[in-house]
């Protein structure tokens, strides 16, 4: 059963128990384009104690760089090194783990945060923002070239999916012999200052129907993120607690890695997610409406 916090106390007990501190981003630091209140101010206060912070995001659309520039617009401090998104995972996975030969190149469904992590990492890629594959004519495969070169298709969030990038990655997977089928993620939906949008996990699906085959995922809650930031950061998973707005991706992130969970009412779950009749069997050790609340450590006499 989770821990509701509430008193001074509470919040104080979890600061002394926990060094490290990971927080999912989309619906616990902000919503669309606005910090969610007292996001700030809780960030400063966990840096004044000499808290670990990273930031660990499924979201593909940026690189880290980019995340960055989002953070100093909201005001917020980050480093590039403390964010770590399902872009630069995939990125590394592919160049560290799957070790893609440097003559074979990735198909990208998605956007520039995916091209920019890929390049970083020195791993060639077709499609993504190309113009060409960017595109509302129609497909045909007359007109199509088999690059045979392609040894990956990578699907993210892509706002502007279309037929095209849908029928190249379908014969690549199908017609490349080894050719890996990944996904950023498996969010089914994304949420925006205005309400919710289909999500990762959405861009996906129809090849995951037209395949009958699931892609390896590397963001939350797959065990791959994990080793991506254990890689590069220095942490104890008993003395590390996971922040985040939904269940079936932070939480089971944070309980896949053997971390504390925190569980946050301003994003996608709601109360009635895990009291109603149709509680979610995915239970954090601790839930808050805010991450804004741990501030009542600060206001306490």
């Amino acid at each position: 059963m989770s821990v509701r916090l509430s008193s001074p106390e509470d919040y104080e007990d979890l600061l002394e128990k926990y060094d490290t501190w990971m927080f999912d981003c989309d619906g616990v630091i902000w919503s669309g384009d606005h910090s969610i209140d007292g996001a700030i101010e809780a960030l400063d206060m966990l840096r004044s104690r000499k808290k670990k912070v990273l930031f660990v995001t499924n979201n593909a659309t940026k690189s880290r760089k980019k995340y960055k520039s989002k953070f100093d617009g909201l005001g917020i401090e980050a480093h590039v090194d403390e964010i770590y998104g399902s872009a630069y995972a995939s990125a590394v996975y592919i160049s560290s783990v799957m070790k893609l030969p440097k003559d074979q190149k990735v198909y990208v469904i998605g956007m520039s945060g995916i091209e920019d992590e890929l390049h970083d990492e020195g791993v060639s890629f077709v499609g993504g923002t190309d113009p060409a594959d960017c595109t509302l004519e129609p497909f045909s495969l007359a007109n199509f070239t088999l690059d045979t070169k392609v040894g990956a298709v990578l699907c993210g969030l892509d706002m502007k999916i279309n037929y095209t990038k849908l029928s190249k990655a379908f014969q690549y997977l199908t017609r490349n012999p080894g050719c890996q089928f990944l996904a950023t993620n498996e969010d089914s939906t994304y949420p925006t200052s205005d309400g919710l949008l289909p999500g990762a996990g959405s861009i996906s699906a129809p090849l995951r129907y037209a395949l009958d085959k699931d892609p390896i995922s590397i963001g939350k809650p797959a065990s791959t993120m994990l080793d991506c930031i254990k890689a590069k950061v220095n942490f104890d998973p008993k003395r590390t607690i996971m922040v985040g707005d939904r269940l079936n991706t932070d939480i089971l992130f944070g309980q896949n890695g053997g971390l504390a969970t925190l569980l946050v009412l301003t994003g996608i779950t709601t109360e009635q997610d895990i009291t109603g009749q149709k509680a979610s069997p995915i239970i954090p050790d601790y839930v808050t409406a805010s991450i804004g609340d741990l501030l009542a450590v600060a206001n306490s006499p």
